[in-house]
């Protein structure tokens, strides 16, 4: 919890540099988004949203300028070369996770799912990305689709129909990645993982199987190698576990969507304890319904109070309440504020709390939805924001304070 707080004071102290603002007391999560502040209705720029294009060709990442109000305004020099290539598939990826900020804030890992490869960009003071030097190295397997950073080790989840893995890297200082000998954790064919993520601790690795509606849990060395809990993979409690997060205040706690469950309205969301070698727990009466189609992502707001599942199918965003135990109670559901959402996906809540980004990619915008308190959502006027032409969305992140 000290290196997050850490973290989100370096970050904050970045921007507000970079803005001239003396910025701003805290803003507590769960707060409703205010309306535009300041002169003329200006609204200062506290951080920034990316989004990975999956372009055909070289891959571009989206950049947005995130300001205290929760609106977007594109940044300048957007979109930014990845250095890769993405599929340009219309469906985008089925994944979540396409793209990480470090821990450090720094860099931002995006995977290149068109050429079987990782690009790493540099975060300026302004938002603008910098392809590093040497920055696209090969995934170490096909379509690489999601991808996961604690303190320098990264992994990636490689999810073509042949030859699907996890594979490890170490990030060095300058943002270049070196393959991590003996890391790659072979998965059998079809498997297709959708998700792979850390711990806030770094002491666990998790991964979904989409195809096999399995979990992978692992235990994460020192040495960054995995040991995989005995047992895994797990059932999953639905079928095609698709998005999946840690609570940030509860490194023990997982939640999983259960996207592909037959008939409408019967989408799930599970909740997990994962002991320190990785093993699972059902919480409570896990699953839970969200009376929703598809769930396929899901978010949580940095205090871990609210858990947001997305709803591919039926366009709309689940909000639920978490118990201190993990357990979870279902608030309501919001329409994307672009009524042909239909298809939306990836979330992402701001680091304040205030605000959930979501990629409403089959209609090419970002959605902005202020996070009330008791977890409500209510769309910005300013949502949705169009994303460049021929962008595929398959990732969303946010940055700053």
């Amino acid at each position: 919890m000290r290196k997050r707080l850490l973290k989100a004071k370096r970050l904050a102290l970045g921007v507000a540099t970079l803005g001239g603002f003396g910025l701003l007391g805290t803003l507590g999560a769960g707060a409703a988004s205010a309306a535009p502040i300041g002169s003329g209705g200006f609204s200062p720029v506290i951080g920034h949203v990316y989004l990975d294009d999956n372009t055909a060709g070289t891959n571009t990442i989206s950049g947005f300028d995130r300001h205290l109000d929760g609106s977007l305004t594109p940044l300048a020099a957007s979109p930014f070369a990845a250095g890769g290539a993405g599929t340009g598939a219309a469906g985008g990826l089925a994944s979540q996770g396409a793209l990480q900020v470090t821990s450090d804030g720094r860099f931002l890992i995006a995977v290149d799912a068109g050429s079987n490869q990782l690009s790493v960009l540099r975060i300026h003071q302004d938002g603008d990305l910098q392809l590093v030097p040497n920055g696209v190295v090969s995934s170490d397997g096909p379509t690489p689709v999601s991808v996961a950073e604690h303190d320098g080790l990264v992994y990636v989840a490689n999810a073509g129909a042949v030859g699907p893995n996890y594979t490890g890297f170490t990030l060095s200082p300058s943002g270049r990645l070196q393959l991590l000998a003996n890391s790659t954790v072979s998965l059998p064919n079809g498997s297709q993982p959708g998700d792979v993520l850390f711990n806030s601790t770094g002491t666990n690795l998790v991964g979904t199987r989409v195809g096999t509606s399995e979990i992978d849990s692992f235990a994460v060395g020192r040495n960054g190698l995995l040991t995989e809990a005995v047992g895994a993979p797990f059932p999953a409690q639905g079928f095609g576990p698709f998005g999946s997060e840690f609570r940030p205040t509860n490194p023990q706690q997982l939640f999983v969507s259960n996207a592909h469950n037959v008939g409408a309205g019967t989408g799930t969301v599970s909740a997990y304890s994962v002991a320190f070698n990785g093993s699972l727990t059902s919480i409570g009466a896990s699953p839970f319904a969200d009376d929703q189609t598809a769930p396929c992502w899901v978010a949580i707001t940095p205090d871990g109070s609210y858990l947001f599942a997305v709803n591919t199918g039926s366009g709309e965003i689940s909000s639920y309440q978490i118990a201190p135990n993990g357990s979870l109670t279902l608030v309501g559901s919001t329409v994307v504020s672009n009524s042909a959402g239909v298809g939306a996906t990836d979330p992402s809540v701001s680091p304040d709390g205030r605000t959930l980004y979501v990629n409403e990619s089959r209609v090419g915008t970002v959605g902005a939805f202020a996070i009330n308190n008791g977890g409500t959502l209510t769309a910005l006027p300013s949502s949705p924001v169009s994303v460049p032409a021929g962008a595929h969305p398959a990732g969303i992140v946010t940055t700053g304070f």
